[in-house]
């Protein structure tokens, strides 16, 4: 699997988890986060047609950013394949500018804060 997958992947995970719990909605909320730093290490190789799963916690909780650390496994294997990060700026859709994440919001990160 070329390593531009991998992201992907990262970006899938935390995008599904977000609209999950109601945190992203692609159409109409006013708020959405914006990626802004990833990185990647690499443990063992993932190939097609490995069943993929994927784990995520939050690593950091700042006022406006939200730094994701996920990792992915291959096969039902106990061990990571791959672990990374995505650090998201939460932003006003429309202006682009850094908001605060609402006490809502920061509550369910809090849920899943490692």
């Amino acid at each position: 699997m070329n390593n531009v997958v991998h992201y992907s992947l990262f970006d899938t995970a935390v995008n599904g988890w977000l609209i999950e719990t109601g945190l992203l909605d692609l159409r109409h909320g006013s708020e959405i986060g914006l990626v802004v730093e990833t990185g990647c290490r690499y443990h063992g190789e993932l190939a097609f047609p490995d069943e993929i799963a994927a784990g995520i916690g939050i690593g950091r909780l700042g006022r406006s950013s939200v730094r994701y650390e996920i990792a992915l496994f291959a096969g039902g294997e106990e061990t990571a394949a791959a672990e990374g990060f995505f650090v998201h700026v939460n932003v006003d859709r429309t202006t682009r500018r850094p908001v605060a994440i609402g006490p809502e919001r920061r509550k369910k990160f809090e849920e899943i804060l490692l």
